[in-house]
């Protein structure tokens, strides 16, 4: 592919079968050949089993180079001799042609092992599946954000980047001492839940901090600085969330209010990704909202996907499936679903979709997690699909979401990611066409779905299980239909995408989903491979 050269499938046994691989990719591109097929590559593995004759192409190249100056003769020549000085040929850089969707190359010699030499090895460390206690109680909220309180301003507190500039205090005790805190001088530092926020008329921001023992409003006003394209992420550029964590350093003003100086959040450093053993360099491979039994599910790209499977190298070094949410496009989801169903009994939808992970090769094991289309309680943290419905598979592993497990050392944060809707409605940087944003954005705040009350709904469990407390190596989620992988601060961030096409309700929005693209990772050296079956 660096020489520019494209190889059709069937000519791989002749490419591998060449004595000097090294020679056959010179002679191609000598010979202006850009696609090896059969035909081709034997033309090129003949050319080493006789010597060229004057009429052939490697002689007549040869003629021609001797005939031809080189740059630096022509460059030799005295001014004053008759003839044009021309300048040197740079040589032509042939770029590996653009992949579709503009997904990046990749390189097999990242995805060494094959697969089914490999033993499973999944670890669950989070599943709220047979772990959920709240009977919805007002006791279970309030011990639900006193827990979340706890762990974020632990990890506040602890970060190193950047350190607290004082060690915090209670609200209640802040507010006694409101009147000698009236100065830059005499600041304080609080950390609480954002209760309610707003924007002011010249860029500022309104908001209340509260803890366990009372709350007090906050005003964070806009500095010059802070129209820099690099605070673009800045809360007075940005927003907040209900609900966030959040430390805050500044004063009392006269009228009883605490004007912000500045604002604290856990300290998210750059890590290195912990890997799997050489033993064990297989890839796990994500994909999200298959959505079975809508009309507007793809099939025949799923048979490719299948297909894909059997026949491809890289295929061969997936060890792991992961199904981040929504398999089954579901039953009475939203109003007049039924008319946009292909499958209209949710049974069925299970059962055709078992079908389909069936369909995938032995060595690939597959972990399951519900969305907010599966038949799962629609408040998050979800438990894993019903025993009625797993016993329609065979060696799948069914998770809540969201999951936090291990594979082969390799942590991985599964959420299927309702929660996305919140951030785009609160933070300016994020939109669905950049759900990788919110992806950062919960990282950085140490939790997956903040606001109470919003998009997302949300069981008060006595812990709250959506506080992030170990940075993951790779971080995926789905639900808005798009596809993004890169790295934020060591972390994979893997947005997965659908096998569903756009439906009416994306199209009245204008937006274009990006479908039929499998995200592949692997545990060993950590490359990325986006594969598109569209």
């Amino acid at each position: 592919m660096s020489r520019g050269l494209l190889i059709k499938r069937s000519a791989m046994p002749l490419v591998e079968s060449a004595p000097d691989l090294d020679l056959l990719i010179e002679r191609a591109v000598q010979n202006s050949i850009r696609l090896l097929d059969d035909a081709a590559v034997r033309r090129l593995i003949e050319m080493g089993s006789k010597e060229p004759t004057p009429d052939s192409e490697e002689s007549l190249g040869a003629a021609i180079d001797a005939r031809s100056p080189s740059p630096s003769d022509v460059h030799e020549t005295p001014q004053n001799e008759p003839g044009r000085v021309i300048a040197p040929i740079k040589p032509i850089d042939i770029a590996p042609p653009p992949r579709p969707h503009g997904l990046d190359h990749y390189s097999l010699q990242d995805f060494p092992l094959q697969a089914k030499d490999v033993d499973t090895e999944i670890d669950i460390h989070f599943d709220i599946t047979g772990n959920s206690v709240t009977e919805g109680r007002l006791i279970d909220m309030q011990s639900c954000f006193m827990d979340r309180l706890s762990k974020i301003r632990k990890m506040i507190v602890e970060s190193s980047i950047p350190r607290l500039p004082r060690r915090p205090i209670r609200v209640s005790e802040a507010w006694a001492e409101r009147k000698s805190r009236n100065s830059s001088a005499t600041e304080v530092t609080l950390i609480g839940l954002v209760e309610f926020k707003r924007f002011g008329k010249n860029g500022d921001i309104q908001f209340a901090i509260e803890d366990e023992s009372g709350s007090v409003e906050c005003v964070l006003y806009s500095k010059p600085e802070w129209e820099k394209p690099e605070y673009r992420y800045h809360p007075v550029k940005d927003g907040l969330l209900d609900d966030d964590v959040l430390g805050v350093t500044g004063y009392f003003t006269e009228s009883g209010r605490l004007r912000a100086t500045d604002l604290h959040r856990p300290g998210l450093e750059y890590r290195e990704k912990t890997r799997a053993g050489s033993h064990a360099a297989v890839s796990v491979a994500f994909l999200s909202d298959i959505h079975v039994g809508s009309k507007t599910f793809l099939a025949p790209q799923w048979e490719k996907m299948i297909q894909w499977f059997k026949e491809d190298p890289l295929a061969k070094n997936i060890r792991y499936f992961v199904m981040t949410g929504d398999g089954v496009d579901g039953i009475g989801i939203y109003p007049g679903q039924e008319r946009h169903l292909q499958i209209k009994d949710l049974y069925k939808q299970y059962g055709e979709l078992a079908r389909m992970v069936e369909a995938l090769p032995d060595w690939v094991d597959t972990i399951i997690l519900p969305g907010n289309h599966d038949a799962v309680r629609p408040a998050e943290p979800q438990p894993a699909l019903d025993p009625e419905v797993q016993q329609d598979y065979s060696d799948v592993t069914f998770a809540g979401n969201p999951s936090d497990f291990s594979l082969h050392g390799v942590r991985v944060l599964a959420y299927h990611g309702v929660s996305i809707s919140d951030f785009v409605s609160s933070l300016r940087s994020v939109t669905f066409e950049h759900p990788e944003r919110a992806m950062m954005a919960m990282l950085e705040r140490r939790h997956l779905a903040p606001s109470w009350g919003g998009k997302t709904p949300l069981s008060p469990e006595p812990e709250d299980s959506m506080v992030i407390q170990t940075i993951p190596d790779i971080f995926v989620t789905g639900h808005v239909h798009g596809h993004h992988a890169s790295q934020y601060k060591g972390t994979h961030v893997i947005h997965s995408s659908t096998w569903q096409n756009q439906t009416d309700y994306q199209r009245m929005l204008g937006f274009q989903p990006r479908p039929c693209i499998l995200t592949i990772v692997n545990l060993h050296t950590h490359a990325v491979a986006s594969i598109p079956f569209v």
